[in-house]
């Protein structure tokens, strides 16, 4: 079985529109009483591809989830592309067990109930996870040693040649996006910058 890192960060609600769905797909994951809906960033360049596990009867909570998620996932996943060339498959999931949100190397991403949760910030610190972040052998590598050959010389062009990438508990700073209060569009989209960087890195 994988290892999930979960997303502990305080995070703030916020009201989302419900965005209009892709038509449906095939089924791709498999759970009980459960068809799965295609739904893909709203970009064709979109190199990060994900679907999203609905149940065929959903209730007015999974409904309702449904949609922040997929918001979430498509303003995520189009920053991604607009910004890098990472490429991924994702598998997200309505998981109301979990506390916050959780990914795994393997692609699977899953929110628990917490609306908080359901926001662009949640998705791509989640995807990052997807992509190698306290996920890999080769991450805890480069998080021990330091020697990002890419992502430092980045990071240092934005805050300065004393700038380092500091990193514990599965995660890194700065431009993680750990936090809510981390948020801005620049530190989004500098955390894809990096990102690119870090795999780029061998991560």
């Amino acid at each position: 079985m994988g290892v999930y890192v979960q997303d502990s960060s305080r995070a703030h609600s916020i009201s989302l529109p419900t965005p209009t769905l892709a038509p449906p797909q095939p089924p791709i994951m498999h759970f009980p009483s459960i068809l799965c809906l295609a739904v893909y960033a709203s970009s064709a360049s979109a190199a990060i591809s994900w679907t999203l596990a609905k149940a065929s009867n959903p209730t007015a909570d999974q409904t309702d989830a449904y949609a922040r998620i997929t918001l979430a996932m498509q303003r995520a996943t189009a920053r991604y592309a607009q910004h890098s060339s990472l490429s991924k498959t994702v598998r997200v999931a309505y998981a109301p067990g979990v506390p916050t949100a959780e990914a795994n190397y393997n692609g699977d991403l899953r929110f628990g109930s917490n609306r908080a949760y359901m926001n662009e910030r949640t998705a791509m610190h989640e995807i990052s996870h997807t992509l190698g972040v306290g996920q890999t052998a080769n991450f805890d590598r480069l998080c021990a040693s330091g020697d990002w050959k890419t992502a430092l010389p980045l990071l240092r062009s934005w805050d300065g040649s004393a700038a380092k990438i500091n990193c514990g508990g599965s995660h890194f700073w700065p431009y993680g996006l750990n936090y809510d209060t981390e948020w801005s569009e620049t530190n989004a989209n500098r955390h894809v910058q990096i990102m690119q960087a870090m795999v780029r890195d061998g991560m």
